[in-house]
């Protein structure tokens, strides 16, 4: 019902009277007035917010595998970010228009960790079928940006029956193949004589968080020397963050990697036992440095490699104790904890607390990755780092001494292998973390043993 209002002597003649709605409600005809002003804005703040909800973007949905051809876009394994299925193979081939490559940028990872990440683990090849492949990852730690050497790139990822963590994220995007900017190097070299050197090279320090892969391909009998002139990568006792590594062969493969180097000084020079080296350079989130210049030569087979001294890294003499592996004699024992936390602290290798993040059983050992709450003696334990946050690997001998659970705190004690996991055997005291050992600990880690 409309109502016109009547005259009103004290309104001026500039002044226009409103137009006033009665909204009556149910059989008393409750009547309330509301001018033509409130209409207009709740009329427009439905049709904003409609227009609002409509424009929301939605969280994309990822499957596993399919042809991406965009020129840009996301990779994220099936479901992600929830836990990925145990079980599956999923490939993403990627193909970006010609004259251009593949940049791709994991922006997230967590998949259960391994050393040499044999179970659940993600692949990136340069081409589709029969391509190099870039690396494998797994576990926490984030690689740095991968580079194909054409318009095409493949994803792979496999998990098997126990699966932990809740997949990747990826972007990837079309970059002009000779760009040579803060993130793009890497490729292949086929010249009988040739260098490689660090982006940025020589006038300001490399960037953080980039890998470089260089191929190096001979003809079939010949084998390959690489010398390097200037070498300065960000230092640790064992290369667990800026460092280079060389492999035997076409690809990425732990088992064929002659040397992982850092520090200052230039590694010696290295041969390769075949035609092909893959020389693949790593820096973290943190600390850079100056880089390094190499320079490649291909030689006869027969070239006389005893000129050349022993290939070394910077990795210093240890004297840890040769790690115990599981057998089931050694966990027949009732498990209880034995000692002091005096005592433990002085016969470990390494002390920690953290967070258990994946933990996967397998020959009656348990596998885990803890997220590192405080470092009290490292003793050789590696430790990943992506940005602030810290993570390693420890192995549990005896699944059931000591019993963890994933998600739960703990104090670690135990020993590092000489590839820097730490090992733990019944022996060793694992506690639930409490913040009243805190003060103790860090008192034990200004002592003596």
């Amino acid at each position: 019902m409309r109502i016109s209002p009547g005259p009103d002597s004290r309104q001026g003649p500039w002044t226009a009277s409103p137009t006033v709605f009665l909204y009556c409600h149910g059989a008393t005809a409750s009547c309330q007035p509301h001018t033509m002003r409130t209409i207009f804005f709740s009329t427009w703040a439905l049709l904003l917010l409609s227009s609002v909800s409509a424009q929301t973007p939605q969280r994309p949905s990822f499957t596993c595998g399919g042809n991406l051809t965009e020129e840009s876009g996301l990779v994220g394994s099936q479901g992600y970010p929830g836990v990925y299925p145990p079980n599956t193979k999923c490939v993403w081939r990627i193909t970006v228009p010609i004259g251009r490559v593949v940049v791709l940028s994991f922006r997230f990872i967590d998949l259960e960790s391994d050393n040499l990440c044999r179970y659940d683990y993600v692949d990136v090849y340069s081409g589709h079928a029969g391509g190099q492949r870039l690396g494998r990852f797994c576990g926490t730690a984030r690689p740095g940006a991968l580079v194909s050497t054409g318009n095409k790139m493949m994803v792979q990822m496999m998990s098997d029956a126990n699966t932990a963590g809740s997949g990747f994220l990826a972007v990837y995007s079309a970059a002009h193949p000779h760009q040579r900017g803060e993130l793009y190097c890497g490729g292949l070299l086929d010249k009988p004589t040739g260098s490689f050197k660090t982006p940025n090279w020589p006038e300001k320090d490399y960037p953080a968080g980039v890998t470089c892969s260089w191929r190096i391909v001979a003809p079939k009998h010949q084998i390959i020397e690489v010398r390097f002139e200037k070498f300065d990568v960000e230092r640790d006792n064992y290369c667990r963050y800026d460092h280079v590594s060389i492999f035997n062969g076409p690809e990425i493969n732990d088992a064929r990697r002659i040397g992982k180097f850092c520090g200052d000084s230039p590694p010696s020079p290295v041969l390769s036992e075949g035609n092909q080296l893959v020389i693949q350079f790593l820096s973290d989130l943190s600390l850079t440095a100056d880089g390094f210049i190499a320079h490649y030569t291909f030689r006869p087979k027969k070239y006389i490699s005893s000129t050349l001294p022993p290939v070394t890294t910077t990795q210093p003499p240890t004297t840890r104790a040769i790690p115990m592996k599981y057998s089931a004699a050694l966990c027949q024992p009732k498990c209880k904890k034995r000692g002091s936390l005096e005592t433990n602290y002085c016969s470990s290798n390494f002390v920690l607390t953290g967070t258990v993040i994946t933990a996967s059983v397998r020959g009656g050992s348990v596998f885990a990755t803890v997220s590192i709450l405080n470092l009290y003696k490292e003793g050789g334990v590696a430790i990943q780092q992506a940005g602030k946050t810290m993570s390693t690997k420890i192995t549990i001998l005896c699944r059931k001494c000591p019993l963890i659970r994933r998600g739960m705190s703990y104090l670690f004690m135990g020993q590092a292998d000489e590839d820097g996991r730490g090992t733990i055997g019944p022996q060793h005291l694992v506690t639930a973390f409490k913040t009243r050992n805190q003060k103790e600990l860090s008192g034990l880690k200004t002592q003596h043993c």
